[in-house]
């Protein structure tokens, strides 16, 4: 490994002997330039049989020298650190084996500074494109703080106790919150900007010229407020971001799989996601196309992690109430056995084109084996079982034809099959597809659950530009869907389409003229196997129950 070494010496000192009345000693004391300035670099998992590291891309870092007060990093890949000590671990994210330069600067007494440079070259494996794509949408992309969703901004605990140390379970902010004074709304004004330069991702926060700082950090903008307030401060100019495996304690977690997306986002230069904590590295616990959720250490007290949760469409806050139905239109509490009221429902049947448009593995049915209301629930059973020429069996209900109906609150109180493989929906469709076919229709996908991926409660609106895997969709981790009645719910008006499952929001999508949720739609029940969604089916899975106690429309 060569090393490069260069002793730069800055100094220059005036003394100006002043004499008058009385004579002043101005004494600067000894000021010497560091010296013997020496770095090391140890790559994390360097053996023989990986000589540039375990694939991690990290390498630590020792800088020591005679003289020195503090020490920064600078390198290669557009990026720095100050490290008072001299000890620092750094994570080169770029994939593949590739050489880098690193610069340390000593600085002593007086601001002399001396500096040298290594090369190291690390392997780097890990990357993460789909959240790249999804941050960037392959150019640049805008975020907003998701300021109308409950727990936008939010703390918890950062421990072992994994039954807590995956959501905000200390405070959670309210909706539009931080609005509420000018000591916090600064908040909302952030814009936070990811983009590509290349294939470096790059991030730029607009704060309008104020940042909201949590109260142990305001003296970094001058500030001394013992509460957390908006400070002026300049946080223009882009940031380099790396990616990184995140090593946090959700990642020890026994459900670890559905509470992290286990990526971190690491800003260089101080970078930081719109609240001011003293932390530049943040983990995503979750990201799709329009919304993230995010958590950061906080830094001097890592007892605490912080979680923000952001969205690409900017809430607009209404002064007035929330707009509420209480209405009662339609309900049905399935109170009597049998066969489902054939006034209110009736049947999507057989395999459908593709797979219903999804490759999706069953036949669906009337047969009681699928669908019956028995003491007081309806069940929907997927079976595995030859049905129709597919493998499997299930049941699909809808009030097309029977009930449909523009604007309410929609709630539906269900206990979810379980499974790998499993795919129940509780959902709505534009009643004009036959003459406006999917997605200029529309779809409300108030609940989708699949088992591979268990307690993550999906929402999404489809609709032109926003169809299959591209749809604007939210999600949020709930637990014991499958052994637990939990109300899911839907309030649809003409400003909004807001999903929630016992009351926490999953999803927010602004409504408008230009878009198909302003018109007829129906309701449909079902439990699909498989397909784009459900994914692998279990080999072991013989059948499993999505038991519905009631739907009720208000308007």
């Amino acid at each position: 490994m060569s090393k490069k070494i260069i002793i730069k010496i800055v100094s220059l000192f005036a003394i100006l002997l002043m004499t008058g009345c009385q004579k002043d000693d101005y004494t600067f004391g000894s000021i010497d330039a560091p010296t013997n300035l020496k770095i090391t670099a140890e790559i994390v998992g360097k053996t023989a049989d990986t000589p540039y590291g375990d694939g991690s891309g990290a390498v630590k870092l020792i800088a020591t020298a005679d003289n020195a007060i503090s020490y920064k990093y600078v390198f290669s890949d557009g990026t720095s650190e100050n490290s008072p000590s001299g000890k620092l671990t750094k994570r080169f994210a770029k994939t593949d084996v590739n050489t880098y330069t690193v610069t340390v600067i000593a600085t002593g007494r007086g601001g002399v500074a001396s500096n040298t440079a290594i090369d190291v070259t690390v392997l780097s494996d890990f990357s993460d494109p789909e959240a790249v794509q999804f941050l960037t949408a392959g150019s640049s992309k805008k975020w907003y703080w998701s300021a109308s969703e409950p727990g936008h901004l939010g703390v918890g605990q950062n421990d072992g106790d994994a039954t807590k140390n995956y959501y905000a379970n200390y405070y959670q902010a309210a909706a539009f919150e931080k609005a509420a004074s000018p000591a916090s709304s600064c908040l909302y004004d952030n814009v936070l900007t990811f983009s590509l330069d290349g294939e470096q991702l790059k991030f730029e926060l607009d704060n309008g010229g104020s940042t909201f700082f949590n109260a142990a950090f305001a003296s970094v903008a001058g500030g001394s407020s013992p509460d957390d307030a908006c400070l002026s401060y300049n946080t223009s100019g882009k940031k380099t971001v790396t990616l990184s495996p995140s090593e946090s304690f959700v990642t020890k977690n026994p459900d670890h799989a559905t509470q992290t997306r286990g990526t971190m986002l690491n800003f260089a230069d101080g970078g930081f996601m719109g609240y001011y904590i003293g932390q530049s590295s943040y983990e995503i616990l979750s990201i799709t196309a329009n919304r993230m959720v995010v958590r950061a250490v906080m830094g001097g007290n890592p007892a605490l992690a912080w979680y923000h949760i952001f969205t690409t469409t900017k809430p607009t806050q209404n002064n007035g109430p929330e707009v509420d139905y209480t209405n009662l239109v339609w309900s049905d509490e399935f109170n009597t056995d049998g066969a489902p009221d054939a006034t209110k429902w009736n049947y999507d049947l057989g395999k459908g084109d593709n797979g219903w448009g999804n490759n999706e593995k069953q036949n669906y049915t009337n047969a009681a084996t699928n669908v019956i209301v028995q003491g007081g629930s309806l069940k929907i059973t997927a079976k595995k079982e030859a049905s129709g020429g597919a493998d499997y069996s299930s049941a699909r209900l809808k009030t097309d034809g029977k009930f449909k109906f523009t604007y309410g609150k929609i709630e539906i109180r269900a206990k979810l099959p379980i499974g790998a493989g499993t795919w129940p929906a509780i959902w709505m469709l534009g009643s004009n597809f036959a003459t406006n076919p999917w997605p200029a229709c529309g779809e409300i996908d108030i609940m989708e659950h699949v088992g591979n991926n268990q307690n993550v409660i999906l929402s999404t609106l489809h609709y032109p530009g926003h169809s299959g895997g591209g749809g604007n969709s939210g999600s949020k981790t709930i637990p014991n869907v499958s052994t637990e009645f939990h109300t899911y719910k839907a309030i649809w008006s003409p400003a909004s389409v807001t999903t929630y499952v016992d009351d926490v929001q999953i999803h927010k999508v602004p409504n408008d003229s230009s878009l198909p949720f302003n018109k007829d739609f129906f309701l449909i029940l079902n439990v699909a196997m498989g397909g784009n969604l459900g994914g692998n089916i279990d080999t072991a899975f013989t059948q499993s129950t999505m038991e519905i106690d009631y739907v009720k429309v208000y308007q």
